[in-house]
């Protein structure tokens, strides 16, 4: 069930019992969950590739919502909003700037994972006015290295995953060692904790449109990110399989104004949720700095 941005909410204490509500963007419901206090800049999460509301990990959520108001919407055409998925990362970011000012929002902070990075990096060098800070975790740069491999492996994983029963997000987001399987497994169960009023998945049609939209920017000419003017937090494992972690590095040293998180340790594309507690504490001091 869904509640409309005019009626008389509060933000839930917890992202597992947020409300989902929706916005009208140009005509389009755009979904989303908002949470934590109503003062200061809100942190808008941008999401990765296939995910929807119910693929953020609460306890990431949580953390930043101690202290900051949260919002996480799904992008257009996925889970519960409606439209059309764009198969472009500049469409996307154009969506994501109308959803935020359609919001009312005169600035807010970024936290692009994976493919909500790319998304995040169009919008910060598009809207400098509207963008103070932006987190990137689990991402990389127009035209980074196997970037453009990314939905061949998507598909791979999730059709082993099919056949052996497993989630393919343990194998995509986590490392194959028994620190990571275990890691991946407590964060499947974080993502089920939320039992009610749950997001629908992506459909086949949507992602479609974002696997091409991953490769294309994955083939793009680089872009020159020196342009870039905004304070950047960058995050990732040691160990990406699916964004290779030197598109991280290649971040931090290419953005202007750039702090490099130490790349998790014994951690994969998922490093943010495996070792969320030190990436909670690390971006609230980022963007409390």
């Amino acid at each position: 069930m869904t509640t409309s941005r005019n009626s008389p909410t509060h933000p839930a204490s917890l992202y597992t019992n947020a409300p989902t509500r929706t916005v009208s963007v140009q005509g389009v419901d755009f979904a989303y969950r908002e949470l934590g206090p109503r003062e200061g800049v809100p942190i808008v999460l941008l999401m990765h590739l296939a995910g929807v509301l119910d693929n953020w990990d609460p306890r990431v959520v949580d953390g930043l919502a101690a202290r900051r108001r949260v919002v996480a919407f799904d992008n257009r055409g996925v889970g519960g909003s409606g439209g059309s998925t764009p198969d472009t990362i500049e469409a996307m970011a154009h969506d994501a700037v109308l959803f935020v000012r359609a919001l009312g929002f005169d600035q807010v902070d970024l936290l692009g994972l994976s493919m909500g990075g790319f998304v995040a990096q169009v919008v910060a060098e598009a809207e400098p006015h509207l963008v103070r800070k932006v987190i990137l975790a689990g991402t990389g740069p127009a035209g980074g290295p196997g970037i453009d491999k990314v939905p061949a492996l998507t598909l791979r994983a999730t059709l082993k995953g099919a056949l052996t029963r497993q989630d393919p997000k343990l194998s995509l987001f986590f490392t194959d060692t028994a620190s990571g399987r275990r890691a991946g497994r407590a964060f499947l169960r974080r993502l089920k904790e939320r039992t009610q009023d749950r997001d629908k998945n992506i459909s086949l049609l949507s992602l479609r449109a974002q696997l091409k939209a991953v490769k294309r920017w994955g083939r793009q000419s680089p872009s020159d990110l020196s342009v870039v003017r905004q304070p950047v937090l960058v995050a990732n494992g040691a160990d990406d399989r699916m964004v290779p972690s030197q598109n991280t590095l290649a971040l931090a040293a290419r953005l202007p104004r750039s702090e490099l998180v130490p790349l998790f340790p014994d951690a994969g594309h998922g490093g943010i949720f495996q070792y969320h507690d030190q990436f909670v504490t690390r971006a609230l001091g980022f963007l409390t700095s």
